[in-house]
């Protein structure tokens, strides 16, 4: 792919993180990369702070604004929508909390680059912070996406930092109904997998932040992964002549 033909765009869906969101913006535009910003509904504190973010004179960063609260994936979805209309290929993924090194970008841009079709993937390289009742959670999840797609292609489903090829991923997200919130990270790297685009897992660093803002509420978000599981497991059924097949080639 020519680099006339390879045009990224950072981005970033944001809920209430008024307090962590400009330093992230700062670190991004570090690079020569625009950002979008989704706002997904948030509090009139953050909404003023992405307004400013997005007034900036060298105009790298735009504003998406959701009037109500459609969860990370809706927000993402939507900025998968607003990239692609305004010409990008690619949209790289970072969460807003601070979790990921947005130093990380350039490496995820050039492997993307280099593989124009491909689904590049964080595999996250913890340090003390994380909790270790997440890590246990997470390793469930990667299990059943295993079983889902009858390979290990995803190392891990859930990290906030990924580039997806929208000339793939924007088809997927208007003709299947995936889940907005919580579920989204997971459940569209499964569809992608069963639609037969290629994985590539690149080690990143991911901190928890002491006083970072958590949006993921164990009850509810749970459920819906529980959910998302079930319906995820009886797709790969009716699916398995490909998935086997593919193995055996």
């Amino acid at each position: 792919m020519a680099d006339a033909d390879f045009r990224p765009v950072v981005l970033v869906p944001v809920y209430n993180h008024e307090r962590a969101i400009g330093a992230m913006v700062d670190a991004i535009l570090m690079h020569p990369v625009p950002c979008l910003l989704v706002d997904d509904g948030s509090n009139a504190e953050c909404a003023a702070v992405l307004r400013d973010l997005a007034a900036r004179p060298d105009g790298r960063v735009t504003l998406v604004r959701l009037d109500q609260n459609q969860g990370k994936g809706g927000a993402v979805m939507a900025g998968f929508e607003a990239a692609w209309r305004a010409g990008y290929t690619h949209a790289l993924q970072i969460d807003a909390d601070g979790q990921h090194d947005a130093g990380c970008i350039p490496a995820f841009l050039d492997m993307a680059q280099r593989n124009p079709t491909a689904m590049v993937c964080g595999n996250p390289v913890y340090d003390a912070s994380v909790p270790r009742a997440r890590l246990i959670g997470r390793y469930l999840t990667h299990v059943w996406v295993w079983v889902h797609t009858l390979s290990f292609a995803v190392r891990d489903s859930m990290c906030g930092l990924r580039v997806y090829p929208l000339a793939d991923v924007v088809p997927l997200t208007r003709a299947a109904r995936i889940g907005p919130r919580m579920e989204f990270d997971i459940e569209i790297l499964v569809r992608l997998v069963w639609r037969g685009v290629r994985i590539i897992n690149i080690p990143t660093p991911v901190t928890y932040p002491s006083d970072g803002v958590s949006h993921f509420r164990v009850w509810r978000d749970n459920l819906r992964i529980s959910w998302m599981h079930t319906r995820l497991f009886f797709g790969m059924l009716w699916r398995l002549p490909v998935l086997m097949g593919r193995k055996l080639a």
